[in-house]
């Protein structure tokens, strides 16, 4: 499922203009706002592609509209009090990295048009009603990343067939565990057991993996007094 970019900017465009014009009042600059879990410079790249893909399409941060940017640093509970603020600040489109963002989104407003970018099912995550009626005011793309958790295992079961596979998690991510879930049953489809391991910082998550020093899983893992995965894969 995914949004036009021509759509994408109709939609930022009305969703501006609309309540300036039943008032009676001069355009003002647009303001979108961008709610992630994430922090900013983990997210430098595809930050700059949200800028450049406005700015292609007219929209320039500064001059043609502003952007409010809300990064949770890895603190979910603060979603819903940035969403808050976002509607507060009359933003005229939100644009809502995940499912948990997206659903902070839509327990601030039923109004104001969100945007999505997850790799989850958003029919299966409640956010839309189904890919060919959406309902609400929700819409978005997704990757189907849990989809290719059979893909990635078995990958990963090729390159080490004796070893015992680990799965890293954050504990404070909702979606963490439905993924981890959906991971069993890919492993187990495949004959392999698979450990799942827990993390909350990205402190403790570059303990749990290969260090560039050429520090093993193994060695991490006994270090954090866990039991050991000889290959681990990073779910988020």
């Amino acid at each position: 499922m995914r949004i036009q970019r021509r759509n994408f900017i109709s939609l930022l465009g009305s969703a501006a203009a609309w309540p300036l014009v039943a008032r009676g009042q001069q355009p003002v600059t647009p303001l979108v706002g961008l709610l992630s879990v994430g922090s900013f410079g983990a997210n430098t790249s595809s930050t700059a592609g949200f800028r450049q893909g406005l700015s292609e399409a007219g929209f320039d941060e500064g001059h043609t509209v502003a952007i409010e940017y809300r990064w949770g640093e890895g603190r979910f509970d603060r979603l819903p009090a940035f969403a808050v603020d976002l509607v507060n600040r009359r933003a005229a489109v939100i644009f809502a990295n995940g499912p948990p963002a997206v659903r902070a989104a839509m327990a601030a407003t039923t109004t104001i048009p969100i945007v999505f970018t997850m790799g989850e099912d958003p029919v299966k995550e409640g956010v839309v009603a189904s890919f060919n009626r959406l309902g609400g005011n929700v819409t978005g793309f997704t990757t189907f990343t849990n989809q290719l958790f059979p893909k990635r295992l078995g990958l990963l079961a090729d390159a080490a067939p004796t070893a015992l596979l680990g799965l890293l998690i954050n504990r404070k991510n909702p979606n963490s565990y439905p993924d981890a879930e959906d991971a069993q049953l890919a492993a187990k489809a495949l004959g392999r057991q698979l450990e799942v391991l827990t993390a909350t910082t990205e402190t403790s998550r570059r303990c749990l993996l290969p260090s560039v020093n050429g520090t093993s899983v193994h060695s991490a893992l006994e270090s954090m007094g866990s039991s050991a995965s000889d290959a681990t894969c990073s779910l988020r």
